[in-house]
């Protein structure tokens, strides 16, 4: 078993105060610690600002102010590449740098900059993704191409992963190789892994915490089963009274006479005072992940949840 996320002994890259001006949003400011040994999923919608956050984590922009850590130490004058040697990163638009190059030329050039680059285990990837060998990456399809740059991420054994919207143009099959592989990762390697995405799938298959992101503002972290277990709809008999006495309460209608439904952030203290005030539970319904971060998202912030700046741990 994994030990609590608050306290984890080591944190791969920490963010305080982190600030950077943009044309059409601000982010930040930003406070978050990136344990090891954890799959985070990084969660918000379209602009929310989470590609804005992955570009501060890897240097390809500096923020206008705060302070980013990798690995403990603080490099304000740029990664070295001892550093960047230990973190893979996939981006969710990629660079037009390597476009005339052929696979085998990208790995070739990529090689170099990573001492313990696993040919092998790119051979390998390359064969599970059914990626075309000697094919220009300009002339591939994006979900060609996005499948060599999770090989060629994965192929150093990185320390650190970042994914930018990872399955972006997969197939079924594709996406069911590429939660394989990253399982894999984790179990293997240890590797960390900092996931930025929409799919729901992915985040419930593979994350164990989620951080939401909303208008450049982080606005907190919870522990992804726990978040899922809290959040029910209830359907029981009784009175609106009865159900605004219970815990957690994001939502509540009357379905019909002495017929309440509510949707609680707290079912099981929820549950315990419907059976303790004589009341009869007809139904109870878990809420899909998709449906508790709108709520999130509108204000209803559940239990548990921890804050940018609040705590101690990772926040």
């Amino acid at each position: 078993m994994k030990a609590s996320i608050d306290t984890a002994a080591e944190y791969l890259i920490e963010l305080k105060g982190v600030f950077k001006a943009r044309s059409r949003q601000a982010i930040g400011p930003l406070d978050l610690k990136l344990p090891a040994g954890y799959v985070v999923a990084l969660v918000g919608q379209n602009g929310s600002g989470k590609s804005t956050l992955m570009n501060l984590m890897t240097q390809l922009i500096q923020p206008d102010a705060g302070e980013l850590r990798w690995f403990g130490e603080s490099y304000p004058e740029g990664l070295p590449p001892e550093v960047r040697q230990r973190i893979g990163y996939v981006p969710e638009n990629f660079s037009v740098e390597e476009n005339r190059m052929t696979v085998e030329q990208a790995a070739e050039f990529r090689s170099y900059w990573y001492p313990d680059w696993d040919q092998a285990r790119f051979e390998a990837l390359l064969d599970r993704f059914k990626v075309p060998r000697g094919t220009k990456l300009s002339k591939m399809s994006k979900g060609e191409r996005r499948k060599f740059e999770i090989a060629a991420a994965l192929a150093p054994h990185p320390r650190l992963l970042l994914l930018d919207e990872p399955s972006s143009g997969f197939d079924p099959f594709a996406w069911k190789i590429m939660l394989e592989e990253l399982r894999a990762c984790l179990e293997e390697d240890g590797t960390t892994i900092l996931l930025a995405t929409h799919i729901v799938d992915e985040i419930k298959r593979l994350a164990d915490y989620i951080v939401l992101i909303h208008r450049g503002r982080i606005l907190g972290r919870a522990e992804k089963d726990s978040l899922m277990e809290s959040w029910k709809e209830i359907w029981f008999e009784g009175s609106a009274e009865d159900a605004a006495d219970l815990p957690g309460v994001a939502e509540h209608s009357e379905e019909g006479s002495g017929l309440q439904r509510v949707v609680t952030m707290e079912a099981a203290a929820a549950g315990q005072l419907i059976a303790q005030s004589g009341l009869r539970l007809l139904r109870t319904r878990n809420l899909e992940l998709d449906d508790i971060l709108s709520y999130w998202i509108a204000g209803r912030v559940p239990s548990g949840i921890e804050h940018s700046g609040e705590g101690e741990g990772y926040q």
